[in-house]
């Protein structure tokens, strides 16, 4: 069962990955190179991703910028940032694309500050779900007589105890990415 609770813990830390990913994608008034992940540009006919057309970069708080490798894509990597739903508003400047960040409204902070506890909520039903799954194998070792009743509840206070790890690290990447958030 030992080796279950190492594959628990690695579901438990995927679903970790996966908030941070979340957050990293949440826009706040610094510039950050994550910002443009979700960004998908039209090119050689398909849509692929903005970091397998450019590099993209954060030369200073507020502006990113966008070194776009073929000229002929300049125009439609452009228009994808624009048409992303971030509200930015690129400017081309030969092969560079610069991005400038503006600030937040404090409307805006609030949306983002909601945004956030949504992916921290999921974040936590996906660190639940794998408990369930632990629990659940647990009940069935022990059902099929492959683990003691008193192993069962070792085992459980485990399984609970790795949760209630992760559900706090949740709570805590919230808790900065909203202080994040919130400071103007």
């Amino acid at each position: 069962m030992s080796a279950d609770l190492n594959e628990l813990e690695k579901r438990m830390h995927g679903a970790m990955d996966a908030l941070k990913k979340e957050f990293g994608g949440l826009r706040t008034g610094r510039a950050s190179v994550n910002l443009l992940d979700p960004v998908m540009v039209e090119a050689y006919g398909q849509r692929m991703p903005l970091n397998q057309v450019g590099t993209v970069s954060a030369p200073e708080p507020r502006l990113l910028t966008v070194s776009v490798w073929d000229k002929s894509l300049v125009t439609p990597t452009a228009k994808a940032i624009r048409e992303a739903g971030l509200g930015l508003n690129p400017s081309p400047d030969g092969q560079i694309i610069r991005i400038p960040i503006p600030e937040l409204t404090t409307e805006r902070r609030n949306e983002l500050a909601k945004l956030a506890h949504k992916y921290a909520e999921q974040g936590k039903v996906a660190v639940r779900n794998v408990r369930r799954d632990g629990m659940e194998a647990l009940k069935k070792a022990e059902k099929d007589r492959k683990i003691s009743e008193d192993e069962h509840r070792q085992k459980a206070d485990e399984v609970q105890k790795l949760t209630d790890r992760y559900v706090k690290q949740v709570d805590e990447a919230l808790a900065h990415k909203e202080k994040e958030i919130k400071t103007v």
